[in-house]
């Protein structure tokens, strides 16, 4: 961690928002390695994630490693993939599920983060918390046809859905995201990594 992405960690530990988490030993989850080309923009960490303090260390990461084309070593270890989430802590769980990220996370941190950053090519942005507030007024009026119109969003964002186990019958409803647009999610993070 260079030292401006270190000044920011500790400032955002030392946030009064984050005061529950500090308090109990939380660090917040997110990479931000100065020579990054591909930022990875997902909700926020599970508590698993929290818990062991590696992000997309599960069945949704092997399917994200599967459709970037990327094997798990090269994930973890290279410096051109940044992972920063719309919470860098977990938000809890609600009735069906993790709770959302929180709503002003992002605006209050983000804009720093990717401002030491210079060499970023490509946001992935998986999921609608990421498409809604990197995509604002141009994405559609749902996650489907904002993934199905990736196309109008690159050659900088590339909209997907979540990879989660929880998605397939999506998946099996719409394969043309596997026909159509992991190829070329593919070959976006490829000429990105280069």
């Amino acid at each position: 961690m260079n030292k401006k992405i270190e000044k920011i960690f500790e400032e955002i530990k030392n946030d009064i928002e984050n005061k529950e988490f500090t308090d109990k030993g939380i660090d917040p989850l997110f990479s931000a390695p100065y020579n990054a080309k591909i930022v990875i923009v997902g909700q926020a960490p599970g508590i698993k994630a929290q818990e062991r303090r590696i992000y997309w260390k599960d069945k949704s990461g092997d399917k994200l490693r599967l459709w970037m084309d990327i094997d798990e070593q090269t994930f973890y270890s290279t410096d051109k993939i940044a992972i920063i989430p719309m919470d860098f802590y977990y938000p809890g769980r609600g009735k069906s599920g993790d709770l959302p990220p929180r709503k002003d996370f992002a605006a209050k941190w983000h804009p720093k983060i990717l401002k030491e950053l210079p060499n970023v090519e490509l946001f992935i942005l998986v999921g609608k918390y990421a498409q809604d507030y990197y995509l604002k007024n141009i994405s559609k009026e749902n996650l489907t046809l904002t993934v199905k119109s990736f196309k109008e969003y690159l050659p900088k964002y590339f909209p997907i859905v979540h990879p989660s186990p929880l998605n397939i019958g999506w998946l099996k409803k719409n394969p043309w995201f596997e026909q159509n647009v992991l190829p070329i999610l593919k070959e976006s993070v490829k000429k990105a990594m280069k």
